[in-house]
């Protein structure tokens, strides 16, 4: 019995240490690939990026009207060859501090734009305020509605690539985050 205890508890360790590195700096995820700016950018049509391909979740904007916004990368699990990786962030709140909240309009619709196959098959989004109130948003058809009430509202888009054949396992998923100024 003692045995069989001693191997499950050095199997869990192993699992551990291997199966999810941790990357740690001062609390911040320090990878900047772009500055968030409130700016649209221009998007050009490319093939969609293979999940399997990637060291680290793939880049997610929102499309209000014809403008395409970056949104900044939170917390993540992800996973590819051979390699599993976990990062913790700040949340929304912190992480968009220094950054200019895009200006949208009272109910204008915000749809979400991920380039990578393939698409993750769970998601759910909430919205945050700087005195610390959230609510969860109804999405459809990866898309939501601009808050009716004008003020900065602070967002957190997460998705999972769930396992298709086992029930409740995720393969990667990611959170990530962006200001709205309903004016």
């Amino acid at each position: 019995m003692k045995r069989i205890a001693m191997l499950i508890i050095l199997a869990f360790s192993y699992m551990t240490l291997v199966g999810c590195s941790s990357t740690l700096t001062s609390g911040k995820d320090v990878v900047v690939e772009k500055q968030l700016t409130g700016e649209p950018e221009q998007v050009p049509e490319k093939q969609p990026e293979r999940k399997s391909d990637l060291k680290k979740p793939p880049k997610a904007d929102i499309v209000i009207g014809e403008r395409v916004y970056p949104t900044k990368l939170g917390t993540y699990y992800w996973t590819s060859t051979n390699q599993s990786i976990c990062v913790d962030t700040a949340g929304p709140v912190e992480l968009l501090k220094d950054v200019a909240p895009v200006s949208v309009q009272p109910g204008e619709v915000v749809k979400f734009a991920m380039n990578v196959e393939p698409k993750p098959n769970k998601y759910h989004v909430t919205q945050m305020t700087a005195e610390g109130s959230s609510i969860d948003v109804a999405v459809k058809e990866n898309s939501f509605h601009a808050p009716a009430q004008k003020g900065t509202y602070y967002y957190a888009y997460g998705v999972w690539w769930m396992d298709e054949l086992i029930e409740n396992q995720s393969n990667g998923d990611a959170f990530y985050c962006f200001v709205l100024q309903v004016i």
